[in-house]
């Protein structure tokens, strides 16, 4: 699937792009349990256009700036206006370098 064929609330999306941009790592309380988490997005790109994808966790560290990722079963959710592809808890993320 393309960049650009991706829509608010569409589900078991699979997207194959290169990371152009990762902004610093922050910290976030969960909502659900007095636990903290980490969170990075990324900028992904692909022929037909870019949109960023949330990175929680340990996969911060697994994508870096001209990575190529694969998302498997990822869902795409509008975040202060913006489009964004999340992995979620049944997706998977694939780093291709």
């Amino acid at each position: 699937m393309k960049i650009k064929e991706l829509r608010n609330g569409m589900r078991k999306v699979e997207v194959e792009a290169k990371v152009v941009e990762k902004t610093p790592t922050r910290e976030v309380m969960s909502r659900y349990k007095d636990v903290v988490h980490r969170v990075a997005t990324a900028m992904v790109s692909d022929d037909t256009g870019q949109i960023k994808l949330t990175l929680w966790n340990d996969q911060i560290e697994q994508v870096n700036v001209e990575d190529k990722v694969k998302v498997e079963n990822g869902y795409i959710t509008t975040f202060r206006g913006e489009m964004q592809l999340n992995v979620g808890r049944y997706g998977k993320l694939t780093v291709n370098e």
